[in-house]
């Protein structure tokens, strides 16, 4: 702008900006332009779509207004065909506007028009049905002064029938003739009747408050400049510089208007005017009754407050329009845009897993955190369920608790029985003291299962594995003590058998701490290294959080599996091999079946494990590990329990061939 200019007429874009909040507040987003056919319409329905645009409200049609018989078939189909019930009207007054209107009347009473300060007054000059705009909305700048219009007309009508601009008025306002008998002819077939002589009148003031209060800005304009220049000229000092120093007067001036209002231009060289959103309401096709709904008030244009906007008055139809390319979005889902240019037409697809959104209209969904997951509606974000082996709620370990007690129960019940039967021959076949380790061991390892039940914790994951791993190793050994010594006790009864010095308590001693110590070793490492701890699985299931043990090594993990298999299939193999030796009780062909069942349980654990998520692979653990001590439990003393206790008399050193 240049830096001498001053605006003495209000800034479109004020007024477009209140538009903006006008559509926002009723919820359209879809709209039409109608522009005059001249340099003011095409400015402004430009500006105006530009702005929108930026706003997030679309334009369908931007359509000239001009008398053109073709064309005006052309915009009469693309309103009828539009979808859009708003239209904003820009430019100046045009006369074309009713005729095309009038012609699409069942179109036009389902569309609500917004019209710019410039049709305010002037449309009355037109004698025609006005029930296309009614309950229309207006923005009217506020007016800045009052002119006294008798100063012009000299109290006497005759006089302006001879002014070029003035004649013009009369003819339309009073549809009178005037000495131009061409101009007659031309508005009498434009506005199709007849014309009569003009009144004479005295009192212009209530005539000529019909028209629009643009010229009071002019007048504002000479104030303006008149007081800058008496101010000027009253500091002598800067009379020398009139014309370089003119434009400082004018921007510093603060004129007090006559109706105690004091007028100046902002930092942008601009007046502060208040804006008016009116409703007009036709009683009948002539007479209006504007309705006040809001004032803008500058600089800053932001409604006081809108009304209640519901009420039946106020709309055509009785109720609000819906002006809209898509209908809004609903929380939970969003817009997916197509091949429309227009970014106001989309379709509403549903927010993906584990998205929200919480507005209307939202373009994104937001992803919820880790730890939270959307409600049915995908409007809200929620803590996810926390899962877990609960003693409180899941049925599956109040199950395996009983179980395991009754087993660890029935294992102590043994072992006291063994004890007490401690010298009988069964007993003390095969060292008595593995039977008892070995127990122990089958106990121990039916109590640790507890270790997998409960809300994890870091020395909890800790002890899982390692414990069950050197029970078990512990066991397995036992059980290979047991088949050596088998194997060993056949050789030794040959007389002058090397082997003989073999037997004894140290072997199988040695047997269990080497092989044993192996997988403690193992454990050890794996506990210093990378050891088990407390995990969040956050993406397996959704809507869960799996409260897990994260093994921590991988390579620790199967080690102490791995190495458990090796003990267990070392020890099938030698007590398969010794099943048929001749020896009193001989324990090799139970073993063998022991380790039959105890390899079953873990090779189908496997799959099982892999193929699992969250609490339920912690169940596939406890079950390998109950499922094993049971096999180990029944098949190696069952069978001695049955002797001692039904069958003693079976309870002999007699050796069986």
């Amino acid at each position: 702008m240049h830096p001498t200019f001053f605006r003495m007429t209000p800034d479109n874009r004020a007024r477009y900006a209140t538009i903006f909040k006008l559509l926002h507040h009723l919820g359209w987003n879809w709209v039409g332009i109608l522009s005059s056919d001249d340099g003011s319409g095409d400015e402004e329905s430009q500006e105006l779509s530009n702005m929108m645009n930026q706003h997030g409200i679309c334009t369908e049609y931007i359509i000239p207004l001009i008398g053109n018989i073709k064309k005006d078939i052309q915009k009469i189909k693309i309103i009828s065909e539009s979808t859009s019930k708003v239209v904003i009207v820009c430019g100046s007054y045009t006369y074309f506007f009713f005729e095309l209107v009038s012609r699409i009347p069942s179109v036009v009473e389902n569309i609500t028009f917004i019209l710019p300060p410039s049709w305010s007054r002037l449309f009355l000059l037109y004698k025609i049905d006005y029930s296309q705009i009614n309950c229309s909305f207006i923005f009217l700048w506020s007016a800045v002064e009052n002119v006294n219009y008798n100063d012009y007309g000299h109290g006497n009508i005759s006089s302006c029938l001879y002014d070029p601009i003035l004649e013009d008025i009369w003819i339309l306002l009073f549809w009178c003739r005037s000495p131009n008998q061409y101009k007659n002819v031309f508005f009498e077939r434009v506005l199709g009747t007849s014309f009569y002589p003009c009144p004479d009148l005295t009192d212009w003031s209530n005539i000529f408050t019909i028209f629009t209060p643009i010229p009071s800005y002019a007048y504002m304009a000479v104030r303006f400049m008149g007081s800058a220049v008496d101010y000027m000229m009253n500091n002598k000092s800067e009379q020398n510089r009139f014309q370089h120093i003119l434009h400082k007067f004018v921007r510093d001036i603060k004129y007090k208007h006559p109706e105690d209002k004091v007028i100046y231009f902002n930092e942008k060289s601009e007046m502060q005017i208040n804006l008016y959103l009116q409703s007009w309401l036709f009683q009948d096709n002539t007479c209006i009754s504007p309705t006040p709904i809001s004032v803008m008030r500058s600089p800053d244009y932001v409604p006081e407050t809108f009304p209640n906007m519901s009420n039946p008055d106020f709309w055509k139809t009785g109720k609000v329009p819906v002006s809209r390319c898509s209908d809004p979005c609903l929380p939970g889902s969003r817009k997916k845009f197509g091949s429309s240019i227009h970014k106001c037409c989309y379709e509403c697809v549903p927010c993906p897993e584990g998205e929200i959104s919480n507005i209307s209209d939202s373009e994104n969904c937001m992803k919820c955190p880790d730890d939270e997951w959307p409600n049915e509606k995908k409007d809200q974000c929620f803590p996810k369920l926390v899962e877990f082996l609960s003693y409180a709620d899941d049925t599956i370990v109040a199950a395996f608790s009983a179980v395991s007690i009754l087993c660890c129960l029935l294992a102590s019940l043994i072992l006291r029985l063994f004890v007490h039967y401690g010298d009988t021959p069964i007993v003390k076949a095969n060292n008595r003291n593995l039977s008892y380790l070995l127990l122990v061991s089958i106990m121990l390892s039916f109590l640790c299962v507890f270790l997998f039940f409960g809300r994890p914790v870091d020395i909890t994951c800790m002890l899982r594995v390692t414990s069950f791993g050197v029970l078990f190793s512990v066991a397995v050994s036992a059980l290979l003590a047991k088949s050596i010594m088998v194997c060993i006790a056949f050789k030794a009864t040959k007389p002058g058998s090397p082997w003989r010095k073999w037997m004894g308590a140290k072997l199988p001693n040695c047997i269990i701490c080497v092989f044993s110590l192996v997988q403690v070793i193992i454990c050890v490492s794996w506990l210093s290294i990378s050891p088990p701890f407390q995990d969040q699985d956050t993406h397996s299931y959704q809507g869960k959080i799996i409260i897990q043990c994260n093994e921590g090594s991988v390579i620790g993990f199967y080690s102490v599996l791995g190495y458990m298999g090796l003990l267990a299939a070392v020890s099938f193999i030698i007590a398969f091999l010794a099943r048929t030796l001749p020896d009193s009780f001989n324990e090799a062909k139970y073993i063998t079946f022991s380790m039959l069942v105890f390899c079953s349980v873990w090779i189908s654990m496997i799959p099982a494990y892999l193929s699992t998520r969250g609490k339920y692979m912690v169940a596939v653990e406890v079950f390998a590990i109950m499922a094993s001590s049971t096999g180990l439990l029944g098949c190696i003393f069952f069978y001695k329990c049955y002797i001692i206790l039904l069958r003693p008399d079976l309870n002999t050193k007699i050796v069986i061939h």
